[in-house]
């Protein structure tokens, strides 16, 4: 440094470097500390917001992972870091810590696999419908009575099908028909004698089980809940629509909340027809919701199906409905109600009665016991 006019120091070229060095040590013994504390705060800072961090999965089957800043009634607002995403929770099937079980093999919702194992339940991850078919299609079969044809779908390893109670009334030899994925299509199989295990006519269900086959392994359904489905959700139909086998429908969930003679339906706009009756109706999870038994006969995209609430509580209870073959009222027996002889009011038909027995005693060859 050289002198300058007015005893202040100026910096001179020559001597810049060792100026702007010293300039650059005395600037450092206030920024070091500073940024020390910074880093370590922000590290201590980010410690514990990912501990803090939560797993949160959705029902199409992605996930969000970022702190939880605030819970409402409705929605969930979780911190990203970068921003601050609001999450319906109508769309959340689980929470949990980074680390833990995937989403998809810990429900949100309590289990209600049976304990017994006689069915499955979900939740599963959703998939594409096609996908969805290929792995579910095997469990859907064709259930054939000389009266007529519908579907039906297995629920376990051991041979037990769901079909609706209208498709088999009155009927005793009943064949079911499996569809089996091959390389060239699919292959038909056709089994017959197949046993009517339980009915329930005021739901219109049925319960029928497959004779084992020892070269068959039978694929089978999981049962899904209603839990989280809402209006406007999808959902697809397999069945056999007039005859026309394994035949795939797609559409939405028009209302959960049908009601018709004091019983819930599931309304949806996918195609149901007549052989469509005693199918399933899936979600997009692939998981069974309903089974299809119905459609308006005056309109178009009319269909119902039976709520899978209703056939979980069928199948828990089937003793109560087991069925007798020898009782062709099995599954439930009310005795009707005398019938009157005559038309009119009570005391006209029994006047009518008494008069008939006086008649009767005035016959030639006929007399009453006093």
């Amino acid at each position: 440094m050289v002198p300058h006019r007015g005893g202040d120091w100026k910096p001179d070229r020559r001597c810049a470097a060792p100026y702007l060095l010293l300039k650059g040590l005395r600037t450092m013994r206030l920024v070091l500390p500073v940024a020390v504390t910074v880093l370590v705060g922000w590290v201590f800072w980010g410690a514990q917001r990912g501990g803090a961090a939560e797993v949160i999965g959705l029902k199409d089957g992605h996930e969000v992972t970022g702190e939880v800043v605030a819970e409402k009634p409705n929605a969930l607002f979780v911190d990203l870091g970068f921003d601050i995403v609001r999450i319906p929770r109508d769309q959340v099937v689980r929470r949990g810590k980074p680390g833990e079980a995937d989403p998809t093999t810990v429900p949100a919702r309590e289990s209600e696999t049976e304990a017994s194992g006689f069915f499955s339940s979900g939740p599963l991850r959703p998939a594409p419908v096609k996908e969805l078919v290929a792995k579910f299609g095997e469990a859907v079969i064709s259930i054939e009575t000389p009266s007529g044809k519908g579907s039906g779908f297995i629920i376990n390893d051991d041979g037990y099908a769901v079909t609706n109670h209208h498709v088999i009334h009155g009927e005793t030899r009943i064949s079911a028909v499996l569809y089996q994925n091959v390389a060239s299509g699919l292959a038909r199989r056709r089994i017959e004698n197949v046993e009517i295990v339980a009915l329930n006519p005021f739901v219109d269900l049925a319960l029928l089980k497959l004779p084992a086959q020892k070269d068959l392994k039978l694929s089978h359904v999981v049962l899904g809940s209603l839990d989280d489905l809402n209006a406007g959700d999808g959902v697809f139909a397999v069945g056999n629509p007039l005859g026309l086998e394994r035949s795939v429908s797609q559409g939405i969930v028009s209302t959960r909340n049908r009601n018709f003679e004091g019983q819930i339906y599931l309304q949806t706009d996918a195609a149901i027809n007549p052989g469509n009756s005693g199918g399933p109706l899936f979600n997009l999870r692939g998981e069974v919701i309903g089974v299809t038994n119905m459609k308006a006969t005056q309109g178009d995209n009319l269909g119902f199906a039976i709520p899978i609430y209703y056939v979980k509580d069928f199948l828990r209870n089937r003793d109560a409905f087991s069925f007798d073959k020898e009782n062709p009222n099995t599954g439930y027996r009310y005795l009707d109600p005398p019938r009157r002889l005559r038309s009119g009011t009570p005391t006209q038909a029994l006047e009518g009665t008494i008069k008939e027995k006086v008649s009767a005693a005035d016959v030639p060859g006929r007399s009453e016991v006093p």
